[in-house]
């Protein structure tokens, strides 16, 4: 099974680029799409050429803002929105889809903020969205991918000692919630294959940043132990663009 994962940045602006040839090229089985910022008629409309695809679509109380798209090939066993607690379930930021042999949960975690208004948010999120994924985990493995909204180490962003808990998506507090993701249990599945690699998933629109490279990790695929050897093979798409995110893939046998 083939997955991509991209944080689109506006489903409406994209689909006005390249997005469709770029999607034919990636050819996925299931595409996971964040920050699609349109209500699910709208996303619906703007994707309607993705006719091969069953459609599922979770959107934020505000129009505008967050909400995710899941569209996959095969359909899925069962799909639920949001993680059931109530003060994280307004923003369209969880779809879970179950096949056969695991769950595959599409994620976009909310930014800390400007100034890190949203950090204690952030960390009582993170800590609830584990405890939502260890639940499952109790069924079937489980797979997560989406804009995480954290560099884990000094290698996923370019100025490391300029960012640090200075910057949201590199502050201890975001750091240690991903530690914490890793301790209970889940590999980032692109580490696990590329150890040592400098490769980045976003870059600001501003100061020329994806032409100098100066960019972050924060786009994951997160997988159960127990689907680890099924890995083929873990995608960085940085040549792709329409988003100041790139697609990101996996490759696992199911």
């Amino acid at each position: 099974m083939n997955i991509i994962s991209w944080n689109v940045n506006g489903i409406r602006a994209i689909v006005k680029k390249d997005f469709f040839e770029s999607i034919k090229k990636l050819n996925p089985d299931v595409l996971c799409l964040q920050e699609t910022k349109a209500q699910d008629h709208e996303a619906e409309i703007a994707l309607s050429q993705l006719n091969a695809f069953h459609n599922y679509f979770n959107a934020a109380d505000k129009k505008g803002y967050s909400s995710i798209a899941l569209l996959s090939r095969i359909k899925p066993l069962a799909m639920t929105n949001d993680m059931n607690v109530a003060e994280h379930d307004l923003e369209g930021r969880i779809q879970c889809a179950e096949y056969p042999k695991f769950f595959l949960v599409n994620v976009y975690v909310p930014n800390s903020g400007q100034e890190l208004v949203r950090l204690d948010y952030r960390k009582k999120w993170d800590a609830d969205f584990l405890n939502y994924l260890t639940n499952l985990e109790k069924t079937k493995p489980v797979i997560v991918c989406g804009d995480l909204n954290v560099a884990h180490t000094s290698i996923d962003l370019k100025n490391d000692k300029a960012n640090y808990n200075k910057t949201a998506g590199y502050t201890q507090i975001e750091i240690d919630g991903m530690d914490n993701f890793l301790n209970a249990g889940f590999e980032d599945a692109y580490r696990k294959l590329h150890p040592k690699e400098v490769a980045y998933t976003y870059w600001s629109y501003r100061f020329k940043a994806r032409e100098r490279n100066t960019g972050w990790r924060i786009d994951y695929f997160l997988v159960s132990l127990g689907l680890v050897d099924k890995i083929k093979s873990v995608k960085i798409y940085s040549d792709v663009l329409g988003s100041d995110h790139c697609p990101i893939g996996i490759e696992i046998e199911v």
